[in-house]
């Protein structure tokens, strides 16, 4: 099952930070004819970021607060915060924006993964 962990610093009114740029299985690989099942967890240190979530054209998640409260660094278990899970099509792109609105710094934190159906 392929994984994704980052943590990001965003800066004060950064609009659009897709941690899943460059990653291998941002696009859905066309070998999972039946699409894949993806799991996202995100945990922010403040709670002045929003996420949107897509999977190509598809809305997941419309702009929604990220869970505060989080430690720089971290990586989010499913024990503590809410997974959104969703499945994909071969060949989706796969976005995870996040924004952030208070004007601050903080750092998100965060884990994907992908699973072929």
């Amino acid at each position: 099952m392929p994984t994704l962990i980052w943590s990001q610093a965003l800066t004060a009114n950064q609009l659009g930070f897709n941690p899943l740029t460059g990653w291998q299985f941002q696009r859905v690989p066309n070998a999972f004819v039946r699409g894949a099942y993806v799991a996202v967890l995100q945990r922010a240190t403040t709670t002045g970021v929003r996420a949107s979530i897509f999977t190509g054209s598809q809305n997941i998640q419309q702009r929604s607060n990220v869970q505060a409260g989080g430690t720089a660094g971290t990586t989010p278990s499913p024990l503590n915060t809410p997974v959104i899970d969703f499945q994909a099509a071969p060949d989706d792109l796969l976005s995870v924006l996040d924004d952030e609105v208070s004007g601050g710094t903080p750092t998100v934190d965060g884990i994907i993964s992908i699973e072929p159906l």
